[in-house]
């Protein structure tokens, strides 16, 4: 994969270099948020990774920009361990959070997550249509009513796990497992974020709802919920 770390102290900025060229990736390197705005909208990555605190523009910054143009995977790499920073990464765009210092074997295991999620598409592949919603798993493309929606990389893994479990209420825990390949506190909403961004793009135009909530369980993708 093609990678650019956005990261401005220098030991952690030749660290992650080392660290993931050794394992076989291209990893371009930006030293503050200008210059990683500028090399993320120009280039062509599989995944950025991305410091909260940089000189220049902020982490914070920087995904709204990239978020303007493109939906490439982010991952914040953030000494911010506060839940409302992980919160707010999140209903930014970001695809992952991981809080400083992290262990280089549980950041690989997240970016080959990545890596199977943009593999090239199967020659064949099923539709899950839900009512008026078509999700294509392979080609990653989500339809309305015969209306394109784009989704930002978790959102569309999220859509998808939904609608492989049709009518059957899904967990906060089994989505936070399946969707994100962790724990999430049990205090935080991170997933409740996420089904609400969701909503924003399948739901909210159209008349019929397909993900509803089920108070204190989880949620279920259904036409024909009442």
């Amino acid at each position: 994969m093609r990678l650019l770390s956005i990261e401005d102290e220098p030991k952690t900025a030749a660290y992650l270099h080392k660290g993931l060229t050794e394992h076989g990736h291209v990893v371009d390197t930006a030293h503050d948020g200008v210059e990683g705005l500028h090399l993320a909208n120009s280039g062509q990555y599989d995944l950025i990774l991305l410091d909260v605190g940089l000189p220049g523009a902020d982490g914070w910054q920087v995904l709204q920009g990239i978020r303007a143009h493109q939906q490439t995977p982010v991952f914040f790499l953030s000494g911010h361990d506060d839940v409302e920073d992980r919160v707010k990464g999140l209903q930014l765009g970001a695809d992952d959070y991981l809080v400083k210092p992290f262990a280089f074997s549980e950041l690989l295991a997240r970016i080959q997550v990545v890596a199977r999620r943009t593999a090239p598409p199967a020659p064949v592949s099923a539709v899950l249509r839900v009512g008026d919603l078509e999700v294509d798993s392979a080609r990653r493309r989500v339809k309305r009513a015969q209306e394109r929606i784009d989704l930002t990389t978790k959102e569309f893994v999220l859509l998808d796990y939904l609608a492989r479990h049709v009518g059957q209420v899904v967990s906060r825990t089994l989505i936070a497992e399946n969707v994100w390949d962790m724990h999430f506190d049990s205090d935080t909403n991170v997933i409740d974020v996420a089904v609400r961004r969701l909503r924003a793009k399948i739901d909210d135009p159209f008349t019929n709802k397909l993900i509803h909530t089920i108070r204190g369980v989880g949620y279920v993708l259904d036409p024909q919920a009442a």
